[in-house]
């Protein structure tokens, strides 16, 4: 008996080590981390300065914005007063405000909010959420439902006005999301969520007739992750029972299973998911977002942990391992841009025309591998 056990528990670790199926201890994963994030900090100690891409754009643009989603993430798993500091005077320095004021309708603007909020809540004060919040009772309070003409759009705004339902127990928040993102589905261009395949397209341009070269639709990654970010960030601030929780969850799971079918054999994904010819190569802000959202959803339940935890591992330990430099910085990224052909060529040595929302991902979906069993 003890001889079979033996060989049963050999067999199993046997089995481990070639396919690569586990984890790095949790250790591990939160020093990969502070790594990454604390190479940016101080890369980037001086959070008031402008990025310079063209031209001249403030601090808490959608690509600082998303960078500040993840240092908040890993400040929930390691608090360190330097983090918290690092999120509050950047928002204090840009008096809690968004770029083009508070009557601004532009998705990019108001991706700063999800921050401003989060640092409401650990410490509440009216003027945090002052002028994200005039800005989203603006949305709310007027009858346009159609300013997310690009599904990047998706994840800058509509988790702003999940979090301020949330706080706020106003239901008119989560009534204007969810018109706003039906109206992006369904609508806009004949509605850009393929139900089909499971998948968006980036806007109206890239809806068919349009086609990559190899005759498929065109589903850019880092756009598709920025809805299924957006999803995960909906579906962890709104209650339970709220009315439209089922529709969320369930473009949730057909977006999961459409993802882990085009994931790559080495656990990234391209940036054109259905064309590995079109610009094919390993894209470190999509993978991560599809990171995110799997473990996410393997850790509250929604996605069957045996079907995907395979792929969250594959793609973590291939993301760790080849994307994450010596010095913390991280390679394979993606710069700015709105389909597979922008700001390439893609390598490990490229940088990116801006780094924040590249590292913004990684901690995103690293805090929430950390947070898995």
């Amino acid at each position: 008996m003890k001889r079979r056990l033996f060989f049963v528990v050999t067999l199993l670790a046997g089995w481990n080590l070639l396919s690569g199926q586990s984890l790095p201890d949790r250790k591990e994963t939160l020093k990969t981390l502070v790594k990454v994030n604390d190479c940016f900090m101080k890369k980037y100690a001086d959070y008031t300065q402008p990025s310079y891409v063209g031209k001249f754009r403030p601090s808490n643009i959608w690509t600082r914005g998303v960078y500040y989603e993840g240092l908040m993430a890993l400040h929930t798993i390691y608090p360190r007063s330097d983090y918290y500091d690092y999120a509050y005077d950047w928002a204090d320095f840009h008096k809690w405000g968004l770029r083009d004021g508070n009557t601004t309708r532009n998705a990019d603007d108001h991706c700063c909010g999800q921050t401003y909020i989060e640092l409401y809540k650990i410490c509440p004060g009216p003027v945090k959420i002052k002028n994200i919040k005039a800005a989203m009772d603006m949305l709310v309070n007027t009858p346009q439902v159609d300013d997310w003409t690009w599904i990047d759009a998706i994840q800058m705004g509509m988790p702003v006005l999940a979090q301020l339902g949330k706080v706020t127990g106003e239901q008119k928040y989560y009534d204007k999301m969810w018109q706003m993102y039906a109206c992006s589905r369904n609508k806009i261009g004949k509605g850009l969520f393929n139900e089909k395949e499971g998948l968006w397209w980036r806007d109206a341009n890239f809806v068919p007739p349009y086609k990559e070269p190899n005759g498929k639709n065109c589903y850019w990654s880092r756009g598709n992750g920025w809805v299924y970010t957006a999803l995960v960030r909906v579906l962890n601030e709104i209650p339970m029972d709220e009315v439209h929780r089922a529709d969320y969850k369930a473009d949730f799971l057909a977006m999961s299973k459409a993802l882990k079918a085009c994931q790559r054999t080495d656990g990234f994904w391209n940036v054109s998911l259905h064309d590995e010819s079109n610009y094919g190569g390993k894209e470190t802000s999509g993978t991560t977002l599809f990171i995110y959202g799997m473990a996410w959803g393997v850790r509250n339940g929604l996605l069957d942990k045996k079907e995907y935890m395979p792929v969250i591992v594959k793609a973590w330990n291939a993301v760790v391992k080849e994307a994450v430099r010596s010095n913390g910085s991280l390679g394979y990224v993606q710069g700015s841009g709105k389909e597979p052909k922008d700001s390439q060529p893609v390598t490990y040595k490229s940088v990116p025309d801006f780094e924040d929302y590249g590292v913004g991902c990684f901690l995103l979906a690293g805090t929430e591998v950390y947070k898995l069993d």
